[in-house]
């Protein structure tokens, strides 16, 4: 087997990546990041593959690297270089090389590349068996391999500049198998370490570290994943590498008891109540007042107070009633231009007030859909209020806030609905989680039902909800309805969600 590898690349980061990599399979490695390094060291003959980016500082060694491997020619030589120097190696170096590998490095194809260049040196070598404890311990290596990779929770390994460099079967399946890529891509799809990172903890401090996370995979798929950490030594107690476990509690989360739910719901919204019918018996008092001193414009902010009080409130029931309820949809056929209509109508004054601009693209006719109503507006209702809310939190002076409305019929006879706002945006938790039952962006001026409930009325409905944000440039909400109803009923609070993110 060969031992030695002589690792040939002027990036530190994924050099360093790359070895952890490999030295967890038993393979020394040695980095150089200079084509002298590399002339120098394979002068030695200390090592039996050379790994090389022929690319380094800018310009091609190819045929430095040839005249090595005519110089050595047990030396058994692996390219890996980005997609557009690909064939130019090819070109150059030719049959010289045994296997070519295009950056972002795939964990299979080098663990093929490596195993080739083993057999080739093991015929050159002629080297017909390996000792009874070598071979123990390469018993011992493959059974460590099988466990770490069918253990089914997703298990990482992560160096210091929080690059994967290992994952086990379940992980590469679900999140892919490309070495030296920072793990808060591949998770969470983020440009930064997560803020309250394990990984970085541990590191830290040695101990082992868990949170819960909501993670993307590559087909688009949410988890909720709980995460443990702990912390991988080498010879001289130093922390070179970090495990991280995850497991998938996505069901777990889904099963809960509807009852402690609810608690829960009402337990968070003991506060809101609170706040309101304070405002409210303020309003009351304003208004008994302006009544008594015969003056109208008291009475007239009092009433603003007592209506605004009052439609929040009616809203917080009807949210209650429909998660405590899981009831069935109340059908009617119903024209969809006035429904839209009706929804742009409910959220004007508040745009009004606001200062922030409504515009539509709406068809004079198209037609007629069976829906509840009732429900179907107010999923849309809560879309748009976000909408318009999310302009008038963003506070940019500068800035003109507009919400764009715009119905129009799909291929397939669906009603599409889109609702798109300049507004602040979300960041990616809240990108991940704006659905998620109880999660606010509002603090205690919201419940955390309005999007879950509009996603699963909608859901009931036949339909989905398509979502693009970008933190400081606004938010995208495309809804596509069956004109029907489902031949089949859809119970409440499943899952039903396409999303695209910008980030």
């Amino acid at each position: 087997m060969a031992e030695n590898i002589l690792l040939i690349e002027n990036n530190k980061e994924h050099a360093t990546a790359l070895q952890f990599y490999l030295e967890r399979s038993g393979i020394v490695v040695s980095i150089g990041t200079t084509t002298e390094e590399m002339v120098s060291k394979i002068a030695t003959k200390e090592f039996e593959i050379l790994l090389v980016n022929p690319f380094i500082n800018g310009s091609s060694v190819c045929p430095i690297v040839k005249e090595l491997k005519l110089a050595n020619p047990l030396v058994q030589v692996i390219i890996f270089c980005f997609k557009q120097h690909l064939n130019q190696a090819m070109d150059e170096i030719g049959t010289y090389a045994i296997h070519f590998l295009e950056i972002p490095i795939n964990s299979k194809a080098l663990d093929l590349a490596i195993t080739r260049a083993r057999k080739y040196i093991a015929n050159a070598r002629r080297i017909a068996v390996y000792s009874g404890r070598l071979a123990d311990l390469e018993h011992d290596r493959t059974l460590y391999h099988q466990l770490f990779n069918e253990v089914p929770c997703y298990i990482s390994i992560q160096n210091q500049d929080m690059r994967l460099i290992g994952g086990n079967s379940l992980f590469q399946k679900d999140f892919g198998n490309e070495i030296g890529e920072y793990c808060y891509q591949i998770y969470k799809h983020r440009t930064s370490p997560c803020p309250t990172c394990p990984v970085i903890k541990t590191f830290a401090d040695g101990k082992s570290h868990s949170t819960e996370e909501v993670v993307t995979s590559l087909s688009g798929q949410q988890y909720h994943v709980l995460t443990q950490t702990a912390p991988i030594f080498n010879d001289d107690g130093d922390i070179t590498q970090v495990m991280e476990i995850a497991t998938d509690i996505t069901q777990i989360r889904q099963l809960q008891g509807h009852l402690s739910s609810l608690g829960l719901m009402l337990g968070s919204m003991s506060h809101g109540v609170k706040g309101m019918l304070t405002a409210l018996d303020g309003g009351i008092y304003q208004m008994a007042s302006g009544l008594e001193k015969n003056d109208p414009e008291r009475i007239k902010k009092a009433f603003d107070i007592i209506k605004q009080m009052a439609d929040r409130i009616k809203k917080m029931v009807l949210e209650i009633l429909y998660y405590a309820k899981s009831r069935e949809l109340q059908y009617k056929t119903v024209d969809v231009v006035n429904l839209v209509r009706t929804v742009i109508t409910t959220v004007a004054n508040l745009a009004r007030k606001n200062h922030v601009t409504i515009e539509t693209d709406i068809p004079e006719y198209l037609g007629e859909m069976d829906i509840d109503a009732n429900w179907l507006q107010a999923a849309l209702v809560n879309l748009s209020e976000n909408a318009v809310e999310a302009c008038i939190y963003d506070k940019d002076k500068n800035k003109k806030y507009r919400v764009e409305f715009r119905l129009w019929e799909d291929d397939d006879n669906r009603v599409c609905i889109s609702i798109k706002d300049n507004g602040m945006g979300m960041d990616q938790d809240t990108y991940e989680r704006m659905f998620t039952l109880f999660f606010t962006s509002k603090g205690s001026q919201g419940t955390g039902l309005g999007l879950f409930i509009a996603n699963h009325v909608i859901k009931q409905h036949g339909g989905y909800i398509k979502v693009k944000s970008s933190l400081g440039e606004g938010t995208y909400f495309e809804i596509t309805i069956p004109r029907k109803k489902p031949e089949e009923s859809i119970a409440p609070f499943g899952k039903l969600i396409e999303k695209e993110s910008t980030y």
